[in-house]
């Protein structure tokens, strides 16, 4: 499979207010949010309940819009969903009437690929996701862990230019969990692909990140920048590694501070 090249992500001071009522003032859930995601990286962002990571991330996937500030990709700017963002979410939102193959296939007929170009990619992706003898099973046939490979597979088939994941891997058991993040690193080094993530999981986070933005809650705000001092071929051992362990400690730190109440 060939390296995607798309433009670089960037995210210029959104932010995102939302109106209680006529009579309440408003809430500010994002507050001045600047990042950025290269292409070929895969990039975290953490934050405790509330501060914003998912509405973030849909602004990006053009599903939500910003009160003011802007997303680009590529230097065009993002008004809406598009083939060049591929989405998963925690919940799989699989079509369970269709095979693992026609779930694939959706974002190829949306995007008006001829059959024999979208059987090409079905068959490459399949072989990646290592569910070929699964094509013509339905989701409710899969575990956990097989249904998000499909998701996955979906949104990357159209070749998107990055990868929106929304806690991904939040609904799996710790073994799956663990199995889907060495996954998911295994299709980024063959696929190329520019993966920006919202995860609840600060290990999670150092694991699989070239970087980490750290959002802090209300509002919503970059409270950190931080990059990951790891390779892009990684294993349990860095679980072990100080650095790995001191390093989720001061992310940890970040969104815990001393003296905060629980």
């Amino acid at each position: 499979m060939g390296v995607v090249t798309g433009g670089a992500l960037v995210v210029d001071a959104v932010t995102k207010a939302f109106a209680k009522s006529r009579r309440t003032p408003e809430v500010v859930a994002l507050d001045g949010i600047d990042l950025h995601v290269e292409p070929g990286e895969l990039v975290c962002i953490v934050g405790a309940s509330g501060c914003g990571k998912s509405t973030l991330l849909n602004i990006v996937g053009g599903l939500d819009t910003a009160t003011s500030g802007e997303v680009r990709i590529g230097g065009d700017r993002v008004v809406g969903p598009g083939p060049d963002r591929g989405m998963v979410f925690q919940g799989y939102s699989l079509f369970p009437w269709r095979t693992v193959a026609d779930n694939v296939a959706f974002g190829l007929e949306c995007a008006g690929w001829d059959k024999a170009r979208s059987r090409a990619r079905i068959d490459e992706l399949l072989g990646i996701m290592g569910l070929t003898e699964w094509a013509d099973h339905r989701p409710g046939q899969l575990s956990g862990g097989m249904r998000q490979r499909v998701a996955i597979a979906r949104a990357l088939a159209p070749e998107p230019d990055v990868l929106l994941l929304d806690e991904p891997f939040g609904a799996l058991d710790a073994q799956t969990k663990r199995s889907m993040q060495d996954f998911l690193l295994s299709v980024r080094v063959r696929t190329g692909a520019t993966i920006l993530m919202v995860t609840h999981d600060v290990g999670e986070a150092v694991y699989l990140s070239n970087r980490i933005y750290v959002l802090a809650s209300r509002p919503g705000r970059v409270a950190e920048e931080i990059t990951v001092p790891f390779g892009d071929l990684r294993g349990p051992r860095i679980l072990r590694d100080p650095r790995f362990l001191d390093l989720r400690d001061e992310i940890e730190d970040l969104l815990h501070p001393s003296g905060a109440a629980a």
